[in-house]
This record gives C-alpha cells, sequence and structure tokens, in this order.
C-alpha cells in the first residue's frame, strides 16, 4: 500500500503525463482527466483490491473500476500503466490510428484493465450496478467503483441506475462524481442546472456525501468508512469537490480546457508546475 508520500508523487506523474498525452496527440481531454487524478491514484495504489497478473475482463476474484465519464482516458490509462497493466511507453500511442489507448476505453484490442467500452455518457452506473450485481450472485465480497462526471449526470439513465442500486441494495457499489462545476459548454449551472445534487443522490436511497477531492487522505478514509457500512443496503456517492485542470494554474476553474490539447508553449510551462518523479514515458 502506497504511503502519503507515495502517492502525492504518483499523482504528479500523472498529471505530467495527462498534458504530455493530450499535448503529443493534439486532442483529448485534460481538464476533468487533472481534476479526478487524485481519486484515481487513491484507488488504484491504495484502496483497491485488484491485480495486473490476475486481471480478468469479467473481474472475477477483483474489485472492479468502471469510468462512466470516458472521455478522461488519459488519468485513467496513465493510472493503468503506471499500476503496471501495460508497458508506460505506450502511452506515446494515445488517439493514435490503431492503438489500443482510443479517445474513449475500448475493449476491441483487449486492454487490460478497462472492463468495458464506455463514453456514451450516462451508461457506467447502470454497467457498475451489473457487476455489483453479478459479484453479489457469485459470493464475491469485493467492491465495485464508479466514476461518473457532474455533466454527465445531467443524463436521464443516471438517475433510472440511481433508482436501481437503490432498490436492490448495492452497498458495495461505490461511486464518484467528478463535481469540478464545469463541462464542455461551459458552468454546469448555467448548461443545465443539476440543483441540489446531494440532496438528489440521499432522495434516490444512496448514502451521498460531498469532499475534498483533491485530499487524498480524505478520499481515502471516505472509501474505508463506507466499506465498513456494509449491511446498510445503500450504495454509495461522494460528491468530489474538485477544480478541473487541477495542478495546471491556467488550466484550472475553466471548461475551455474540458477538450483542449496544449500547444508546445502551454505544455512546457504546465510541465514546469509538475514533477517529474517515476520518468517520463
Amino acid at each position: 500500500m502506497a504511503q502519503k508520500s507515495n502517492l502525492q508523487e504518483i499523482a504528479s506523474q500523472v498529471r505530467r503525463d495527462i498534458v504530455r498525452m493530450v499535448n503529443m496527440a493534439s486532442s483529448g481531454h485534460p481538464g476533468g482527466s487533472l481534476s479526478s487524478t487524485d481519486l484515481l491514484v487513491t484507488l488504484f495504489f491504495k484502496e483497491m483490491e485488484h491485480s495486473p497478473q490476475s486481471w480478468r475482463r469479467d473481474g472475477g476474484g477483483s474489485d472492479m473500476f468502471f469510468l462512466s465519464a470516458g472521455h478522461m482516458t488519459p488519468v485513467y490509462y496513465s493510472v493503468l500503466a503506471r499500476s503496471g497493466y501495460f508497458p508506460v511507453s505506450e502511452l506515446n500511442t494515445f488517439r493514435k490510428l490503431g492503438s489500443r489507448l482510443q479517445g474513449h476505453p475500448s475493449v476491441e484490442r483487449g486492454l487490460p484493465g478497462v472492463h468495458v467500452a464506455s463514453g456514451s455518457l450516462g451508461q457506467g452506473l447502470s454497467v457498475a450496478n451489473g457487476a455489483a450485481l453479478a459479484k453479489r450472485a457469485n459470493g464475491e465480497e469485493k467492491f465495485v467503483y464508479v466514476l461518473l462526471g457532474d455533466g454527465e449526470s445531467e443524463e436521464g439513465q443516471v438517475w433510472e441506475a440511481a433508482m436501481f442500486a437503490a432498490h436492490y441494495k448495492l452497498d458495495r457499489l461505490i461511486a464518484f462524481t467528478d463535481w469540478n462545476g464545469q463541462q464542455i459548454d461551459g458552468p454546469v449551472e448555467a448548461v443545465m442546472n443539476l440543483g441540489d445534487l446531494h440532496a438528489k443522490w440521499e432522495a434516490f436511497g444512496w448514502s451521498c456525501e460531498v469532499i475534498d477531492g483533491h485530499d487524498m487522505d480524505v478520499i481515502s478514509e471516505s472509501i474505508q468508512k463506507a466499506k465498513m457500512s456494509i449491511g446498510d443496503g445503500k450504495p454509495k456517492m461522494f460528491l468530489l469537490d474538485t477544480s478541473m485542470g487541477k495542478g495546471v494554474d491556467f488550466m484550472e476553474g475553466t471548461h475551455h480546457w474540458h477538450g483542449k490539447a496544449p500547444n508546445s508553449e502551454q505544455t512546457a510551462q504546465a510541465l514546469a508546475q509538475l514533477t517529474e518523479t517515476l520518468g517520463d514515458f
């Protein structure tokens, strides 16, 4: 289990990977990837029970993670590579023709770590429900994790899945919303105001809590608390209070970097703010 200092070093390197991948591809989604980095690093390097060596696409015998907000592949691919699921050097192929590292997660070429193709927003929670039900049916005492976006939460299927999870008492389902307040067309509250998102999840029968999405200690403690509440029959939702573009000052807090690649000068400016800790790919 990684220590706090190690987690911070990993997060810095992952953020460097994100910026470099998107720059090299001249396309991609850095904003949400940067804001959700601290969550994915905490999950894959501390909280999840998983192993690249024994990984199976059906998730048997391990905790499972689903990226519902499938456009945030830069952070997903970096964390998977840094966890040992495939060579870090493969990050050089991001979004290239024929690469396994497509703009949205794909299972066509069998990328280890990816259980299902995603990116048609609103669908990931439904898939996570099915995985959680399957684990219960198979007698597996493992957890299923899923990450949604706040703009994604405008999709109606999210709320159908929310009802399903509560109805079937999927209390080993732990969900997160990257609540950075931004989506591709502008601030979430201006595009389609979600209202009181915390109250909505609780009204749908979930246990819901707002936490600091950039404090890895808080994230870890919250996950541990969720794990200890097994038996209450409630799926868990954590609304991660985050800043889009976290770690790069000119990207922070704006929707303009939702799906925009930095040029060479901007990339150099960003990398100057992020410490290389594990070696660039």
